[in-house]
């Protein structure tokens, strides 16, 4: 059985600090190891064994249920065994991404904020599968996404749990659910889920940290169906930019976080489904976060159209801010694996989209010399001290970029868009088989699932299966998050699609 990739312990940051406007070349991609499974009374677990630079003692005891992982050996000649319980539903998605055929294909939804469905979807598909009538949790207000819980999980096939992170967009944390009126629709929202009424447009305005004597930084317009960011950019010299006034949403966890996401991820990490973690903001320039929706009061560079300019007029601040973002994610995610080990299957890396409908946000060129290597510095540490795999999200017309994310060690891509230019799904899975996850493409959510007919989503379902399924690499899911007013007849169309063809295994 091939491995997935060894954890190598390397404490140092990767790369020095470089100087303004300069890269440096993309690491190689660490060599995979052996792997077996292992069987065990009552437990079934997947092992890799190989080299490590120095001894440790793993923390998968507190990581994963079943025996802890050991490290031994001396400097430079260890030798570390992972092991993780799993069961069909986590098997599948892990033989999906280690680009084997799994069992069926592996369905995810509410993994993370891009493969979601909105709260007014989670509702009707909760009233459709007859499941027990409560509010619906907004687990994402931007986006206001619903939260799917274990029963909705179940009736739709779900193999993914989602590990988001406590904290919102909007500087808050979900905690002490509250009602609140959705157009209508009840549903349950943070204690700092706080909101005013605009007296001119009727526009719901949403405040930061849930503080009401700051500046309103999200605005839903009157019977919409999501937040968009409200621009409160200071006034800036951009002669005299400070990177770290772009980087005060970045932070060192402290102990009390730590234990929140380390309970999160154990409690998530049952065996029984494939856990999907977003834990850490390194997010590198992802124009939903460039606002600083959740701070009382952002400095930097705030206005998304001035952060697009600043790519291209002043590069070595944009490369100064992601070399700290990196640094200050790497830091995190050193100390949640020292809590929780191997517990996590995938890592949500960025949202930062570079394809537009027709085109993309900028050059191959440019993408490579300002994102790649901050990508590369981070999937490098990812690679070389865990077993996670690393998840990319980008909308649009993004192929011309997937050689370099390849390269930069992302193994997965997201939401895979076939209706944008140049995403053809057979020429993706021809292009990049055995190379990429494509996590998405499973249904066209422009076009196909809020427009078409339900026998329209079953045949495209079907078709988008039989094509990325192939030699595994592929974890069905929406194209982005399934949208508000979707008939809940076609969603449940598309799962009745992807139960069928997994009926034909």
């Amino acid at each position: 059985m091939e491995a997935r990739r060894l954890p190598q312990d390397r404490d140092s940051m990767p790369g020095a600090r470089r100087s303004a406007g300069r890269s440096p070349a993309p690491p190689a991609a660490p060599a995979r190891q052996a792997g077996h499974r292992l069987q065990m009374p009552g437990k079934q677990y997947y092992t890799w064994t190989g080299d490590v630079r120095s001894p440790r003692r793993q923390s998968s005891a507190r990581g994963a249920k079943g025996p802890p992982t050991l490290g031994a050996g001396a400097e430079g000649d260890g030798q570390v065994t992972v092991q993780k319980e799993i069961g069909p539903r986590r098997q599948r998605v892990l033989d999906a991404l280690a680009h084997r055929t799994p069992d069926q294909v592996p369905v995810d939804f509410g993994g993370c904020a891009t493969t979601g469905i909105h709260a007014s979807c989670v509702a009707a598909l909760r009233d459709y599968y007859g499941l027990e009538k409560r509010p619906v949790k907004i687990c994402e207000p931007f986006q206001m996404l619903g939260l799917i819980d274990d029963d909705l999980r179940e009736a739709m096939g779900i193999d993914v749990i989602g590990v988001p992170g406590r904290g919102t967009i909007f500087g808050f944390e979900n905690h002490d659910w509250r009602p609140w009126n959705f157009n209508g629709l009840e549903v349950l929202v943070s204690e700092d889920f706080r909101t005013a009424t605009d007296p001119e447009t009727g526009d719901t305005l949403i405040y930061p940290k849930g503080d009401t004597t700051a500046r309103p930084s999200g605005r839903m317009p009157k019977g919409g169906f999501f937040f968009d960011a409200i621009i409160r950019q200071q006034q800036i010299d951009t002669d005299r930019l400070d990177p770290e006034d772009n980087l005060e949403e970045y932070a060192l966890f402290t102990d009390r976080q730590l234990d929140d996401i380390e309970a999160d991820i154990l409690a998530a990490n049952t065996g029984e489904r494939a856990v999907f973690a977003a834990p850490v903001n390194t997010g590198l320039g992802d124009i939903a976060l460039v606002p600083g929706a959740g701070l009382t009061d952002p400095r930097g560079v705030r206005d998304v159209a001035e952060w697009y300019m600043l790519t291209r007029s002043q590069p070595d601040v944009v490369h100064r801010i992601f070399e700290r973002v990196v640094e200050i994610g790497i830091a995190n995610l050193r100390k949640i694996h020292e809590r929780v080990g191997e517990a996590i299957d995938v890592l949500y890396v960025c949202g930062t989209d570079f394809g537009t409908q027709r085109s993309a946000f900028c050059s191959v060129k440019t993408f490579d010399r300002l994102w790649k290597p901050h990508y590369a510095g981070l999937c490098r540490w990812v690679h070389a001290n865990t077993t996670w795999k690393t998840f990319k999200h980008t909308c649009g017309s993004s192929e011309r970029f997937f050689e370099s994310m390849i390269d930069a060690g992302i193994d997965i891509v997201n939401p895979v868009q076939c209706s944008a230019a140049g995403m053809d799904p057979r020429m993706l899975k021809d292009k990049y088989k055995g190379r990429l996850v494509f996590w998405g493409g499973g249904i066209d959510t422009q076009h196909t699932l809020p427009f078409g007919a339900p026998a329209e989503v079953r045949e495209q379902v079907l078709e988008r299966c039989e094509i990325f399924s192939e030699q595994g690499g592929f974890v069905f899911n929406s194209i982005h998050n399934v949208q508000a007013n979707t008939p809940v007849g076609n969603i449940a169309a598309m799962i009745d699609a992807v139960k069928e063809f997994n009926g034909r295994r």
